[in-house]
């Protein structure tokens, strides 16, 4: 942090600086670039999962409605307020976890499970628990558990390959040229290839564009002990080592000064607020955070928090026309919308082997424990209705409490 300190120090002297004046075209790019990259793999994750829960087209709109704006409104106002270019999106891996989970219980039980998160969420970030939680459960088992997730989705795309080799195919070859020439817009490489070879093959179904405003869907909610041990317990955890840690220190590291409790108390209450009508976890962003704080978007520090505004403006417009985002996906036939998914989420996939297989500061046992994780979870097991994950995660840390030695004095 030493070396930030100057830059800190000159965004703390000039708080009263307006908007007008702090203005610029490459924070306002930075911005739209940032939910450019939000609104790709991230929108096909909560699709395919809206259509493995078996949501209907309204609840699906709804559902982009809620993260987009609630993301959109808490970018903005919390950058106006900080003066910082606070990132906020929906979770990506609490999405992926709701593919395997979600179509398990009524949708009014998953938004009783949404709404414990976001109150568990910031309480837990407030009272310090959270930290300990995350300390107690070895990164190698947590990444064991977000692997475990994305494995079936991904081994879809082999699946799609077979069943519709030109549109699939073609989408995968889409993916690799975009990864080896432009890896930020590799999703989008793939979507416009894959698309373009369906529609030669005939395979795209007429859709009217019309561009109508989204009516979000208000979901009453219930509690469900299953639900919530299911859904809220791993939403909450993922959610924290995967997202909200990564943000943060995304944004220590470009020299802000971010306070955790005020950040993560403000995504939890916009959580809480939008789940009725869909939104599962809104979190800080990390990726979306490094577009923002980099020089490329104001060569001044104190200038960013432009990139945020920007951000949360544009997240907004694109959840006013959420129902034209559903329209159009749905017009993809559905093998591809599954492949495209699995492609796009083949990047968490090797990071999240690749975590839970590096023990960092625990005990070489943890990489047993995680690959225990990994297969208890991929079973998709469901036993007294909770799903695998859950029971991966006890078994990882069950697993690890038995393999690993006793810590010699002043050891980690």
């Amino acid at each position: 942090m030493g070396r930030h300190a100057p830059s800190t120090t000159g965004l703390a002297a000039r708080p009263g600086r307006g908007l007008r004046r702090d203005g610029s075209a490459s924070a306002t790019l930075a911005g739209f670039v940032a939910v450019v990259v939000s609104c790709s793999s991230p929108v096909l994750v909560v699709l395919e999962a809206a259509r493995a829960g078996g949501l209907g087209p309204e609840l699906t709109s709804s559902w982009l409605w809620a993260v987009s704006v609630g993301s959109g409104i808490t970018c903005a106002v919390m950058s106006l307020w900080t003066r910082q270019p606070v990132m906020v999106a929906w979770s990506i891996p609490g999405a992926a976890l709701l593919i395997t989970s979600l179509g398990n219980y009524s949708f009014s039980d998953a938004v009783g499970a949404y709404l414990v998160t976001g109150v568990l969420g910031p309480l837990l970030g407030v009272t310090g628990l959270i930290g300990r939680i995350l300390a107690a459960v070895p990164r190698p088992v947590t990444a064991a558990v977000l692997a475990g997730v994305l494995f079936p989705i991904a081994i879809k795309v082999a699946a799609a390959v077979v069943e519709n080799p030109w549109a699939a195919g073609a989408l995968v070859l889409g993916y690799l040229l975009g990864r080896r020439y432009c890896p930020r817009y590799a999703v989008f490489a793939a979507l416009g290839l894959g698309v373009l070879a369906a529609l030669l093959r005939g395979r795209i179904e007429p859709v009217a564009l019309d561009l109508p405003l989204t009516q979000p869907v208000l979901t009453v909610p219930t509690l469900s002990w299953e639900a919530i041990a299911a859904i809220s317990i791993p939403l909450l955890i993922v959610t924290a080592a995967g997202q909200n840690a990564p943000g943060l220190a995304m944004m220590h590291t470009a020299g802000y000064p971010a306070r955790d409790r005020r950040l993560l108390g403000a995504s939890g209450v916009a959580s809480v607020a939008l789940a009725p009508f869909g939104s599962h976890a809104l979190d800080l962003g990390a990726v979306t955070a490094g577009i923002a704080t980099s020089p490329e978007s104001d060569p001044d520090i104190a200038r960013r928090y432009v990139a945020g505004v920007s951000c949360g403006i544009f997240y907004i417009v694109f959840g006013l026309f959420a129902d034209t985002v559903v329209a159009a996906f749905s017009a993809i036939p559905p093998g591809m919308v599954t492949a495209l998914a699995g492609a796009a989420l083949l990047g968490a996939l090797q990071g999240s082997f690749f975590d839970s297989m590096h023990p960092g500061r625990h005990q070489p046992a943890v990489i047993k424990a995680a690959l225990i994780t990994l297969v208890v979870t991929v079973s998709g097991i469901a036993p007294y209705g909770i799903v695998s994950p859950f029971w991966g995660m006890l078994a990882g840390i069950a697993a690890y409490a038995i393999l690993r030695r006793p810590a010699a004095p002043g050891s980690a």
